[in-house]
């Protein structure tokens, strides 16, 4: 439950899986709406009110000063460039951040592990299907 409140494709492999292992629906979809539903929504909702609401963000940033003062500055940049981010000049253009290598090769990685599964599927309903039309066959011969 607490892995499906946050966006993870290792948890979308998990779901792959768990339907590929014939775990049973309820249990595995209930902990995801749970996670997804109630815990994700509410920490994003969290998340936005605190970054573009300025009274929370110096709240929030005064509660991290007085526990950990070393987290502020880095904080405060962190949240400043979230802000710019979706902040922008009208009419000017969005430039899309280059992607670093190990995302690229976490993408591939991710391609090539749901190509499997799907091979993986495919391959298990075709020996479903023969051993169907074998049983069907030897069944015709010991009817005749």
């Amino acid at each position: 439950m607490l892995l499906a409140s946050i966006p993870n494709p290792l948890f979308d492999l998990a779901g792959l899986t768990c339907g590929h292992l014939l775990v049973p629906f309820l249990t595995f979809f209930i902990p995801t709406l749970i996670g997804k539903a109630i815990n994700k929504v509410s920490l994003q909702a969290v998340f936005v009110i605190m970054v573009f609401n300025t009274e929370t963000l110096k709240t929030v940033l005064a509660f991290l000063e007085s526990w950990f003062p070393m987290l502020k500055d880095f904080m405060e940049e962190k949240f400043d460039n979230v802000r710019k981010q979706f902040h922008r000049v009208p009419g000017a253009a969005y430039q899309v951040p280059p992607k670093h290598i190990l995302s690229r090769v976490w993408d591939v990685i991710l391609i090539v592990m749901i190509l499997y599964f799907v091979i993986s599927i495919v391959n298990s309903r075709a020996q479903e299907y023969l051993v169907r039309s074998q049983n069907k066959l030897a069944n015709d011969k010991k009817s005749r």
